[in-house]
């Protein structure tokens, strides 16, 4: 496929392109990553969460701009609320990050979540795909900003940095057990407000009561309108690269995500057969019905199903 050649060549547009496929197209988009796969695995993916507010745009604008003034590619994926009218992203990111569009080294790509719960839109995965296969060195992903059901960043990023921000009321009730625990650096914007050192301590509070961890995810606090923090912060998140890669968990959590994101398209597939081997009959509102009445139950309306595509 041309395009795909002219993105191996490091084409912005060529990227551009195949992003759009991807996310409209569901198999064309099959197509361009059974081809582009080979290519991929050698980019650091960062993932960037927190609550909305958090100044996570900020944040994001002023580390890509550290590494690409080092000579790194950097890709950023925005994903954005989805317009109720359009359809399409909400572009707050990229307006926010214009002058960052223009760097030869940065790509930029905002993505609508249309309506996917969990911070991503259902395209990410593909898209990080195309940017990793064209040869950026580092992309980030910043997610919606949706709050505690925001943890599928986890399945996707080698380095996950939660961003929270002072005076968001009672920070502990803020701060959720799921989303603790998919933090591998916790950043405390906007430190220069008053409250940012007790947010700080609560939090190492939180990690000093949770168990089983391998490496102590470290607390910083940085004010990101003001570039401060912003080395110390990438610095940390090159030693967490590090440790996962001499502890060996790089390779088990790039393993333990490729795993569920394979269940996610056997699963994707087995819902395809099911209806399409039932649609014509209307079996499946038949035997909802029959459920709702009492007659049947859900396991059994389950096994009659899974017979279909035995």
């Amino acid at each position: 496929m041309e395009l795909i050649q002219r993105m191996l060549l490091g084409e912005k547009r060529a990227c551009a392109r195949l992003i759009t496929t991807v996310e409209n197209d569901p198999e064309e988009a099959e197509k361009i990553i059974r081809e582009v796969q080979k290519y991929t695995g050698n980019a650091h993916v960062i993932g960037i969460t927190g609550p909305p507010g958090a100044g996570k745009s900020t944040l994001v604008d002023k580390m890509v701009k550290v590494l690409a003034d080092k000579g790194n590619k950097v890709g950023i994926i925005a994903v954005d609320p989805t317009s109720p009218y359009s359809g399409g992203s909400i572009l707050g990111d990229r307006i926010r990050m214009q002058d960052l569009a223009v760097n030869p080294n940065v790509f930029i790509r905002s993505m609508g979540t249309r309506g996917y719960l969990g911070g991503l839109s259902k395209y990410t995965k593909n898209a990080l795909k195309i940017l990793d296969a064209a040869g950026y060195d580092y992309i980030i992903i910043e997610t919606v900003g949706v709050g505690q059901s925001e943890v599928d960043i986890v399945k996707t990023a080698d380095t996950v940095v939660m961003v929270m921000v002072p005076g968001l009321g009672d920070d502990i009730q803020s701060i959720k057990a799921g989303i603790m625990e998919i933090g591998d650096i916790f950043v405390i914007n906007k430190s220069d407000l008053f409250g940012a050192d007790r947010t700080a301590t609560e939090i190492n509070m939180m990690l000093d009561l949770s168990m089983n961890m391998d490496r102590r995810p470290p607390v910083m606090k940085v004010t990101a309108s003001k570039g401060e923090g912003i080395d110390s912060l990438i610095s940390e998140i090159k030693s967490h690269i590090n440790f996962l890669k001499t502890s060996g968990n790089f390779e088990k959590r790039r393993s333990d995500n490729m795993k569920l994101e394979v269940m996610d398209l056997i699963e994707s597939e087995l819902k395809k057969i099911v209806i399409s081997r039932t649609a014509n009959e209307n079996k499946l509102e038949t035997e909802v019905g029959k459920i709702l009445n009492k007659e049947k139950n859900m396991y059994e309306v389950r096994d009659e199903f899974l017979k279909l595509i035995g």
